[in-house]
């Protein structure tokens, strides 16, 4: 290649749209997470204020305690961190920012965004065939939230994790892109290997658990067993999903062979983020205050949540050590 041709290259290059100057598309998509969190921020913001919006006659939630008033203080600021992340992705200074720094967050937003992006359309279609939740178990439980508050807010956070990826993708190729180029390659240390099957193993337990409430088991559920639906079967199947996800794309990495790297990647990103942060997030409700007044979930379901965070945790374990391994030497 002549020195003319390297220099017509490197200027397309200089033309070219990436994360640090992005193209029409980053933008629209950098203003579309932006406007989707504003259902869900502007709700918090409005309950930590005194407001009732979306609240009925005799919820408990019409005199929150301390315990709420901090919960909707933390989530608000969780979902206005969905602001700063677009921003980070699509600025010049963004693909500066230390790598921990940046994944971390988009871990964390994976992992709580991914089961909401497959299970809430999958309830609206259930709804939208007449399998949705029955109408007098509905009308005789206590009033909690007006129905429109959901679909309002989970279409929000829907948007959110599709923005999310649309813009975190193209960054990672720029800035990681190498890392998973290829195949998976040479086979991981078989320290690592034990550590893939044991996140395959906890991730199976978890599946075949989640899998048996999917279709209609109640053992270990405790009272919630009377509120065992169409959505709550949705949301248990993309649990069992994940948590299989997770295990996969752990054993695949760890094993390399000529398998193109970014699908067991893509296995391990998303179903151990899934199964790691929604698994802490529920544990985290579980053991605080009860809305209801009850008891709250069974030791059996808690050790079920713990499973989801053991899967994610050794997941996330493999794709690090798969990531450092592929570094230049």
């Amino acid at each position: 290649m002549n020195t003319r041709e390297v220099q017509t290259r490197g200027a397309t290059d200089a033309m070219r749209p990436s994360p640090s100057r992005p193209g029409a598309g980053r933008r629209i998509l950098r203003a579309v997470a932006v406007v989707a969190t504003v259902p869900y921020v502007g709700l918090k913001t409005a309950w930590l204020a005194g407001s009732h919006l979306g609240i009925p006659e005799g919820s408990v939630l019409r005199e929150p305690g301390p315990f709420f008033l901090a919960a909707n203080s933390i989530t608000l600021a969780m979902d206005a961190c969905v602001i700063l992340l677009a921003v980070l992705l699509t600025r010049p200074w963004g693909i500066r920012v230390p790598g921990w720094l940046l994944t971390v967050p988009v871990f964390v937003a994976t992992g709580l965004l991914t089961p909401i992006v497959f299970a809430f359309p999958g309830q609206l279609l259930l709804r939208a065939v007449g399998f949705g939740s029955d109408p007098v178990v509905e009308a005789g439980r206590e009033p909690f939230l007006d129905s429109w508050v959901f679909v309002v807010v989970y279409t929000g956070f829907m948007v959110q994790g599709l923005a999310l990826a649309g813009l975190f993708v193209p960054y990672a190729r720029e800035r990681w892109g190498w890392r998973w180029q290829g195949v998976t390659g040479k086979r991981l240390p078989p320290s690592t290997g034990v550590v893939a099957a044991a996140a395959a193993a906890v991730g199976l337990a978890v599946a075949v658990v989640y899998g048996y409430w999917t279709f209609g088991g109640a053992g270990d559920l405790g009272a919630g067993s009377a509120d065992r639906s169409a959505d709550t079967a949705v949301v248990t199947a993309v649990h069992a999903i994940c948590a299989l996800a997770a295990g996969a794309g752990a054993l695949l990495l760890a094993r390399g062979g000529t398998f193109p790297a970014r699908w067991p990647l893509g296995l391990a990103w998303i179903g151990g983020a899934a199964t790691l942060s929604w698994g802490a997030w529920v544990t985290i409700a579980a053991l605080g205050p009860q809305l209801d007044g009850g008891e709250g979930p069974p030791a059996a379901a808690l050790l079920i949540y713990a499973g989801q965070m053991i899967t994610g945790l050794l997941a996330g374990t493999v794709l690090i050590r798969f990531l450092t391994a592929r570094r230049p030497a």
